[in-house]
C-alpha cells in the first residue's frame, strides 16, 4: 500500500519562488503482501540480529520495503509522488520546465530515472537530469532548482527524491551493519516563482570531501570490473556489489559536518541557533540527530525525527520528515526551518528556510 503524505513549503530568494511537495512511502503495517522485513523482529528471522541491537545503534524500530515484483521501482514511486505534487501545485504537467531526480538507486545504470519520470508523466521534451548525491541528494537537488529559478532560466521545476534500497541490500548476517538501516520511499516537489519576499529558502550550502569516497560506497559492478569478470571469479566473499559503510568514520564526520553546515547557513543569514524553530536533519541515524540536538541546545520539539518508523530513505528522508512535522503542526508561518544532510561522498549540505 502507498501512504500519501504532503506538505507545503513557501520558499523565496528575494521573494521569487515556492515549493509544493508530495511524499509517498510504502506503508508496511497496512498490507503485509506489499512489504518485507518491516520491523526489527522481522529481520531476526533472516539474520543474526535483535531488536535491542538495532535500536541501540540506530534508533530504528521499523522500515518500509517494497515487495519485489509488485511494480514499484525508484522511478515509478517518483512518478506517483510527482502526480500529486503537480495536482497540489495547481499547475499542468506541461508547465514543468525541468525535472531533477535525486537518487542512489536508479532503475537503470543509464538512462537516468528523470527521463523515465518524464515519459511516464507524458511530458514532451523538457530537460531531465539525475543528481547522484545519496543522503545529501534532496538538499543538492533543492539547491540546484533554487539556482535555476533565481537565474530566470526556468519557472517550474519538478524535484524528486526516490529510493529502492531493498532491491540491493545484503539481507544476511554479513550485511546487517548496513541492511538494518535502509528503507524505501519517494518524494516530489514543484519549485516555482512567488512574489512573497518574506518567506522562503534564504540560502543553501553544499560541500564534498572525495578523499572519503570509498568509506560509504557501492563500487561494483563497475566498468572497471564488469559482470562477466565477477561471475567468472565466482567468489562467495566478493561483496563489492553490496553497500559498504565504515560506520564509525561516517558517524565521526557526520556530527562535525552537520554542525558546521548548519552554522554556515545561520551566519550567512545573520541568524543564531537560538532562532531555530525546527531542525529537520537527514534521517541517517537517530544517534547522530540526538548528538546535533544536544550540541545546539535544542529541545525535543525543535528537532523532528522519524527514522524510528521509516529507516534511512536517503534522498527521501528530509521531505518525508518535514511532511510529518507539518502535519503534526510543528511548522508554522514565520518559523525558521533548518534542513541539513550528510552522506556518501562524503557530501553534506543545508538549507535555511523562512516558512
Amino acid at each position: 500500500m502507498i501512504r500519501n503524505l504532503f506538505f507545503l513549503i513557501l520558499g523565496a530568494f528575494s521573494g521569487l519562488w515556492f515549493i509544493w511537495p508530495q511524499i509517498i512511502t510504502t506503508k508496511g503495517w497496512e498490507c503485509t503482501k506489499d512489504v518485507i522485513a518491516s520491523s526489527n523482529e522481522d529481520l531476526t528471522d533472516i539474520m543474526d540480529t535483535s531488536h535491542d541491537w538495532i535500536v541501540e545503534r540506530t534508533g530504528i524500530l521499523e522500515r518500509r520495503h517494497i515487495k519485489a515484483g509488485d511494480g514499484n521501482t525508484t522511478a515509478s514511486m517518483g512518478v506517483k509522488a510527482a502526480k500529486i505534487a503537480i495536482e497540489r501545485a495547481k499547475i499542468n504537467k506541461d508547465d514543468i520546465d525541468l525535472i531533477l531526480f535525486a537518487t542512489l538507486s536508479p532503475d537503470y545504470y543509464f538512462p537516468g530515472s528523470g527521463v523515465l519520470v518524464q515519459e511516464n508523466l507524458g511530458i514532451k521534451t523538457c530537460p531531465a537530469m539525475d543528481i547522484r548525491n545519496q543522503c545529501s541528494g534532496f538538499i543538492y537537488a533543492l539547491s540546484t532548482a533554487d539556482q535555476f529559478i533565481k537565474t530566470g532560466m526556468y519557472k517550474n521545476i519538478l524535484v524528486i527524491g526516490s529510493e529502492n534500497h531493498s532491491g540491493g541490500l545484503d539481507m544476511s548476517t554479513r550485511g546487517r551493519g548496513v541492511s538494518v538501516i535502509f528503507g524505501d520511499g519517494a518524494g516530489a516537489v514543484i519549485v516555482t516563482r512567488s512574489n512573497d519576499p518574506n518567506r522562503g529558502i534564504l540560502s543553501t550550502h553544499l560541500h564534498s570531501q572525495g578523499e572519503f569516497a570509498e568509506e560509504l560506497s557501492l563500487i561494483g559492478p563497475s566498468t572497471n570490473r564488469w559482470v562477466p569478470e565477477i561471475m567468472a571469479a565466482n567468489d562467495p566473499e566478493d561483496i563489492s556489489y553490496y553497500p559498504y559503510m565504515n560506520g564509525q568514520l561516517v558517524f565521526k564526520n557526520a556530527v562535525v559536518r552537520f554542525s558546521q553546515v548548519i552554522m554556515e547557513g545561520l551566519k550567512e543569514n545573520e541568524l543564531t541557533q537560538d532562532q531555530i524553530d525546527l531542525l529537520v536533519p537527514h534521517q541517517a541515524n537517530l544517534r547522530i540527530s540526538q548528538f546535533i540536538q544536544k550540541k545546539f541546545g535544542l529541545m525535543d520539539d525543535q528537532v523532528y525525527n522519524n527514522i524510528q518508523r521509516y529507516g534511512n530513505t536517503t534522498a527521501g528522508s528530509i521531505p518525508i520528515a518535514l511532511t510529518e512535522a507539518w502535519q503534526d503542526g510543528k511548522v508554522k508561518p514565520g518559523n525558521l526551518i533548518v534542513l541539513a544532510a550528510f552522506g556518501s561522498g562524503f557530501t553534506w549540505g543545508s538549507a535555511i528556510i523562512r516558512w
